[in-house]
């Protein structure tokens, strides 16, 4: 034995707890905690240090609509599992009654139908996205406040003991699965706390104007104003199960901004691999990304409203510009404003340009897919690869 006397750091992750974090941070803007608490219990989960008898993680996501509640749970299997769509979700509001938990774990022996109802949460149904690497199972209730007492009381044992007991007495074991929850609840006292700073722009003036304690104040108000909202929602019971209870805040325009870029290298992303499309690149001036901004800023709905301005704004008209061959491959289209119009401009600066150029220009904070990626190797024209990558 050697004695020696060194000071640890316990602040350090390991690599693959510090790749979850990049990833997460990539793709979700404004909720640092949120990130900070999954990849704290992934983590712990993959140093072989979690409880027992219990799921990896118990996460209760408050917060107001469009401010990336679920966004953040797809991103997590996206990064684990490479594919965002690999989480169990379960739409609380169709179990608003307490007949239909049937739904959820089958129809006992002996009852009407019991052959034809599949339960919704069977181990076949957690496991069906395990891969080699990664055995890790992600459920999301979605809006869990809509849902009856009944499933309340389901989820009790579930969150408790990683075990559930199926209509025809088999058991799931859910102790490798990471179990999501979502509510709006206190969104409503939230918008009220917003409100007397005349709404989002008031907000946002009053945060530039002080200093950051009234930051700070304001994040702490508003958290305990939706944990107060959820206490007085779910029993005691229920709330004692739970490992983290995480309040997202609502955005403000510099978050809004960077989901902007985010949406907008997306939208060049679903250019490229869209089948049958035309792949060509688009720029988007700084006046354009403040008209965008400017229709698609309301505190109520979050980053939900700016999505739905790209698509109205930008994706419509790039597909009525594609249709009418007005667009075609290897072009560079600029997105401006046109201030008389009050509307945005497109005007194509560039044709045929080889795929290797196009690829150099999308930006790449947030990872291409493979599909994309894959063009990089390519030196053909744009039109001939995206026609053999559609088909394949």
């Amino acid at each position: 034995m050697v004695r020696v006397t060194k000071t640890l750091n316990p602040g350090l992750k390991g690599n693959d707890a510090e790749k979850l974090n990049r990833d997460l941070h990539k793709r979700i803007v404004g909720q640092d905690e949120a990130i900070q608490q999954i990849v704290s219990i992934y983590q712990t989960f993959i140093a072989g240090m979690n409880s027992p008898g219990r799921p990896i993680g118990n996460l209760l996501f408050l917060g107001p609509t469009g401010t990336g509640k679920t966004r953040l749970v797809e991103s997590v299997a996206e990064s684990m599992l490479g594919d965002s769509r690999a989480v169990i979700k379960i739409d609380c509001a169709e179990f608003q009654h307490s007949h239909e938990i049937a739904k959820l774990i089958g129809s006992p022996p002996g009852y009407l139908g019991h052959r034809e109802t599949h339960p919704l949460l069977s181990q076949e149904v957690l496991n069906q996205y395990h891969t080699d690497r990664f055995k890790v199972s992600f459920v999301l209730f979605d809006e869990i406040e809509k849902a009856s007492d009944a499933l309340w009381n389901l989820l009790l044992g579930i969150l408790d003991k990683a075990t559930l007991t199926l209509g025809d007495n088999r058991r799931v074991d859910f102790s490798r699965t990471m179990i999501f929850m979502t509510s709006n609840l206190g969104a409503s006292e939230m918008g009220a706390i917003l409100r007397p700073n005349l709404g989002f722009s008031g907000f946002e003036n009053e945060h530039r104007a002080t200093t950051g304690r009234t930051d700070v104040a304001m994040s702490t108000k508003i958290s305990r104003t939706a944990v107060e909202a959820a206490r007085r929602k779910f029993s005691p019971e229920f709330i004692n199960r739970i490992d983290k209870v995480i309040v997202f805040k609502p955005l403000g325009s510099n978050e809004l901004d960077q989901i902007l870029t985010l949406e907008l290298n997306q939208l060049q992303q679903r250019i490229f691999n869209a089948p049958n499309s035309t792949p060509f690149i688009f720029n988007v001036s700084p006046s354009a990304k403040k008209f965008l901004l400017q229709e698609g800023t309301d505190l109520k709905y979050g980053a939900r409203h700016l999505k739905r301005a790209i698509e109205r704004n930008v994706v419509h008209a790039f597909s009525n510009l594609m249709a009418s061959s007005q667009i075609r491959a290897g072009d560079l289209v600029m997105v401006d404003t046109d201030p008389e119009l009050g509307t945005l401009s497109f005007v194509k600066e560039a044709e045929d340009m080889p795929t290797y150029a196009m690829v150099q220009m999308i930006d790449m904070s947030v990872p291409l897919s493979a599909a994309a990626m894959a063009m990089n190797q390519e030196t053909e024209t744009p039109r001939v690869v995206n026609a053999r990558s559609s088909r394949r």
